[in-house]
């Protein structure tokens, strides 16, 4: 028995091999080994497995914006799936695939199907794609079959309307690096469904986290045909503190081309930011801006919280579209792009600290997918920007979204009337709560904050919780934040009071990024106030985790154990 039906082109090109599907998306930032491309997302469906030669069939990817990062040094190191199939809109891995097939003539193919074919693909072994054909079976495929040459798509392949600005970039006007950029950028338009482009007044840059040899390949290669910004940008959170890695004892094949990478943006004319909270920052973008933004949590605080209006930008495309100036007027840079589709009754818990608020983003997310929500029922919760960045980071980890809205809460919530409803109550939170507490041992050694990146207020916060306490010597406790925060907290005194408790200052870098030596070595089991690290930590660096809010942070780091019980408020 087989099935063949066709499906619409994102990569084009020809595969076959064993399948492996799954009804959940998957990230291959933090989900996926870039170097062997196992599934190392221990919430996952397929944890455990190899991708590597395998027909992967997801409904989309989720989460990080770096998926398209690890999914190329996965194309260029040999452990990529043959072939991915999707069922929802996706950008992150197809533009994986394209930044391969475009600057280095190699790729995968990316095919999208109908819900209801995607929904029969479980029922069979085998899967063969050869350009929009896909052709599922049984039994195992001929093993004297050869895929043919994948066609390289262009883009008059499409309908886009290019302006004067456009073809010059194109013509090489402005040198090859701008050129490659905008072809890309064609190639993300014509699967946006865009049909112009326009123009962005700063761009953010998550590329410049260092996933492998191919992360500074593809910037030394843009460096090398004279690549510039043309727009303000700032760089997100690199893969090590920059200034103080080799101190720190981080191994010199990590510290040094990390820090290359970085220095590569920096020679295009990016600012040394360095964070992964660009929101904090003095040039954070007004309502209605319309920018070039990377990093999930950012993305979804700038369109949720902000009002700006940013699409989820995988890495790469953030830097065509800073080199250009120019982004695909798609998505929620347009209105109707911007609607929510499913609205989310949440109950509101009386007397609920800031565990909260991570844990709601959790549920909210696993819920939505790639649709927008309203969440409605937190109009007297008064909650302020760190509980909504807390909130967004935990969302933008498990959802495909590019937003939110809260109804009473972010600026474009009143004009949200979604006709389909889902409720959350306390029963999903402790769920959420269950799923992030993955230590059988309630006995810690590091305490994990700033991911996202401490705000001035969480600094404040934290020094008045540790004033007076007196850390146990078994634990470690370490905050990320970026530069700016970090010298504004020093001279409010903030950062001497949190050190006299014992409190590490890490700048540049974050905690999805952090591994050993950093974390020691003896530490087996770690405790965050962060919904984005309690998920991604087993997976990344080997650790069971424990949740709670930043008070009972605190308590373990003076204890040494977490907090055994259910917070009162979820009882």
């Amino acid at each position: 028995m087989e099935l063949i039906r066709h499906g619409k082109i994102l990569v084009t090109g020809s595969a076959e091999g064993e399948l492996l599907s799954a009804e959940m998306g998957l990230s291959f930032w933090g989900g996926v080994d870039p170097q062997t491309g196992v599934v190392i997302d221990q919430h996952h469906p397929l944890r455990d497995q190899s991708l590597a030669g395998r027909v992967l069939a997801i409904p989309s990817g989720r989460g990080s914006c770096s998926g398209s990062g690890v999914l190329l040094e996965l194309i260029l190191n040999g452990h990529a799936p043959a072939a991915i199939i999707i069922c929802e809109r996706e950008e992150i891995l197809t533009l994986g695939a394209l930044v391969a097939e475009v600057m280095f003539a190699q790729s995968i193919p990316v095919l999208r199907v109908e819900r209801e074919v995607f929904a029969r693909i479980g029922e069979y072994r085998y899967a063969r794609v050869v350009g929009s054909s896909l052709q599922l079976l049984h039994e195992p495929l001929d093993e004297d079959w050869q895929p043919g040459p994948a066609h390289q798509g262009s883009y008059e392949d499409t309908t886009i309307s290019l302006d004067a600005v456009d073809e010059a970039f194109l013509s090489g006007r402005h040198g090859k690096a701008a050129q490659v950029a905008m072809r890309l950028l064609l190639r993300m338009a014509a699967v946006q469904g865009a049909e112009a482009f326009m123009d962005v007044s700063q761009v953010h840059i998550d590329g410049c986290i260092y996933t492998g040899p191919a992360s500074l390949r593809f910037a030394q290669m843009l460096l090398e045909w004279g690549a510039r910004v043309r727009v303000p940008t700032t760089l997100n959170s690199i893969s090590v503190d920059k200034r103080r890695w080799r101190a720190q004892g981080v191994a010199q094949d990590l510290g040094a081309p990390a820090s290359a990478l970085a220095d590569a943006y920096l020679a295009m004319g990016a600012q040394p930011s360095f964070t992964c909270a660009p929101y904090l920052l003095e040039s954070a973008p007004r309502f209605g801006e319309q920018v070039g933004w990377a990093e999930s949590n950012a993305v979804i605080y700038a369109n949720s919280v902000i009002g700006a209006r940013t699409m989820k930008y995988p890495d790469y495309l953030d830097v065509c579209i800073a080199l250009t100036g120019r982004a695909p007027l798609a998505g929620c840079h347009l209105d109707a792009g911007r609607r929510a589709t499913l609205a989310l009754e949440v109950e509101l818990p009386e007397r609920a600290d800031d565990a909260f608020w991570p844990l709601l983003g959790y549920c909210c997310g696993s819920v939505c997918g790639t649709e927008i929500p309203l969440i409605c029922g937190l109009e007297t919760s008064a909650a302020g920007l760190d509980e909504l960045k807390a909130f967004g980071a935990a969302f933008a980890t498990v959802a495909a979204a590019p937003m939110f809205h809260i109804a009473g809460i972010t600026p474009e919530a009143d004009d949200q009337r979604p006709e389909r409803q889902v409720r959350i109550g306390l029963g999903e939170l402790r769920q959420a709560l269950g799923a992030l507490n993955t230590a059988a041992s309630p006995e810690i050694g590091l305490v994990s904050l700033g991911n996202p990146h401490f705000s001035l207020s969480e600094c404040a916060r934290l020094a008045a919780l540790v004033r007076g306490r007196t850390r146990s010597a078994d634990v470690v406790v370490i905050v990320t934040c970026g530069r700016a925060v970090h010298e504004a907290a020093r001279q409010a005194g903030h950062v001497a009071e949190a050190e006299a408790f014992g409190i590490q200052f890490i700048t540049d870098t974050c905690w999805c990024m952090l591994s050993e030596p950093v974390i020691p070595p003896a530490v087996q089991t770690l405790m965050t106030n962060s919904g984005k690290y309690a998920h991604y930590a087993p997976g990344l660096v080997g650790r069971g985790v424990r949740f709670g809010s930043m008070a009972e942070c605190v308590e373990a780091a003076c204890s040494g154990k977490a907090q055994e019980d259910l917070p009162s408020w979820l009882l």
